[in-house]
C-alpha cells in the first residue's frame, strides 16, 4: 500500500522551511523555490499546498503565531502552578521580545511581513492577523483581574495600558534587532512601567 500523507504535517513542514530561509535570507528575497529546495520538496509540491507565495507567506506567519503562543505558555508553566497577573502579564510580553534565534526571527518576520504589506496588494489582501485585538483583549483581561484583586494602582485603564505595554513591547522589540539596545535594557524599560501600574509590593505577584 503507499503511504498515507499527512497533509497537515507536509503544510508545517514547509512553513518550518519558510521561516529557516527567511530568517537567514529575509523574508522579501524568499521564493517559493528556495522554500522548497530547504524543505527538500519540489516546486510543484509547495504549489500544490499553498499555490501563491502569499498564501505561503500567510500560513508561515499563522505558524509563528502558534509557535509564539506555546512560548508564552512555556514561561507561564515555568513561573509555578499559580501564577499571578503581573507574573502572567510579563511572560506575555517578555516572549515578544528578540531575545534569543527563535524570537528574532519570530520578530523580524512579522515586521516584515507588515512593511511589505504596505506596497505589495496580493499580501495587504490577505488577513495578516485573524483577530488583531486578540492580544490586546488578552492583555486586557489580565489586567483586569490584577484590578479586581487590588493589584494595580487606583484609575488604571486596563484597555488604554493594554494596547500601550503591546505598542511598547513591538517597538522595544525593534530596537533590539537593530542594535539600538540590548534585551536587558529592553526588560528594565518594560518592568519600569508595569511597576507604573502595579502597586508597590505586588511586583512578584
Amino acid at each position: 500500500m503507499p503511504k498515507r500523507v499527512d497533509h497537515a504535517e507536509r503544510r508545517t513542514e514547509i512553513a518550518e522551511a519558510l521561516v529557516r530561509v527567511a530568517g537567514r535570507r529575509g523574508l522579501h528575497a524568499v521564493g517559493m523555490r528556495d522554500v522548497a529546495a530547504e524543505a527538500g520538496v519540489s516546486l510543484r509540491l509547495v504549489q500544490y499546498y499553498f499555490q501563491t507565495k502569499e498564501k505561503l507567506l500567510l500560513f508561515g506567519l499563522e505558524h509563528l503565531a502558534e509557535r509564539f503562543g506555546e512560548r508564552v505558555s512555556a514561561r507561564v508553566r515555568a513561573a509555578g502552578d499559580s501564577p499571578g497577573p503581573r507574573t502572567t502579564v510579563e511572560a506575555l510580553l517578555m516572549a515578544a521580545l528578540p531575545t534569543d534565534d527563535e524570537s528574532r526571527i519570530f520578530h523580524h518576520l512579522y515586521t516584515s511581513y507588515a512593511v511589505l504589506a504596505v506596497t505589495d496588494r496580493a499580501l495587504a489582501a490577505q488577513p495578516f492577523i485573524k483577530n488583531p485585538d486578540a492580544a490586546e483583549d488578552a492583555l486586557a483581561g489580565l489586567l483586569r483581574q490584577a484590578q479586581e484583586a487590588t493589584l494595580l494602582e487606583p484609575g488604571v485603564d486596563a484597555q488604554l495600558e493594554a494596547a500601550g505595554l503591546l505598542a511598547m513591547s513591538a517597538g522595544l522589540g525593534t530596537s533590539i534587532l537593530v542594535g539600538q539596545r540590548s534585551p536587558e535594557s529592553a526588560t528594565a524599560v518594560l518592568d519600569h512601567h508595569l511597576n507604573r501600574i502595579f502597586r508597590t509590593g505586588d511586583a512578584a505577584d
